[in-house]
């Protein structure tokens, strides 16, 4: 699959199979995450994989009751763990960014393994963290849910090149 088409097929997923995510595709999905960029190569993400069916169920309720959640056979919570006072040179803490970087890799390695993935930034950090014991420093930056979809896809609206792309200047 071309890059182009993964990204044209990828799409938040809110209702999966009851069927369990193959051990060597889940691995690919993580190694997509684990070769994603970083600001100066600090490579602080860390990633806590859930397959426990009574922790998805706690993690769907820490995520304002969606219910999704807990239906998926993998929910990733995406941590950033070393440094989140990291400030890149234009301004940006580096950790949320980095970790968006890799969870949008594995979003795109998971199209390509014919699953589906809804990411999630609607839920309650500290009762994530307490779910998951992820220790004092650490933030959470997402949750992703992972699965075979089980809803046929719709085609994404999306704005024209015309309406957000500029030339040589803003305006």
């Amino acid at each position: 699959m071309e890059v182009i088409e993964a990204i044209q097929k990828r799409r938040s997923v809110r209702a999966y199979e009851p069927r369990e995510v193959e051990e060597d595709k889940l691995l690919r999905v993580l190694e997509a995450g684990r070769l994603s960029p970083s600001a100066s190569n600090r490579q602080e993400r860390r990633f806590v994989v859930v397959k426990d069916a009574q922790t998805r169920k706690l993690l769907s309720v820490a995520a304002k009751n969606q219910k999704f959640i807990a239906e998926a056979p993998v929910v990733i919570a995406a941590c950033a763990a070393v440094d989140t006072d990291y400030v890149m040179m234009c301004g940006q803490l580096a950790y949320p960014i980095d970790t968006a970087i890799a969870v949008d890799h594995m979003t795109l390695q998971a199209v390509g393994e014919g699953l589906g993935t809804c990411w999630i930034g609607a839920f309650d950090e500290d009762r994530v963290k307490k779910i998951l014991c992820i220790p004092e420093g650490v933030r959470v930056v997402s949750l992703l849910a992972l699965g075979y979809p089980a809803d046929v896809s719709r085609p994404k609206s999306r704005k024209s090149l015309d309406e957000i792309v500029m030339w040589e200047k803003w305006g």
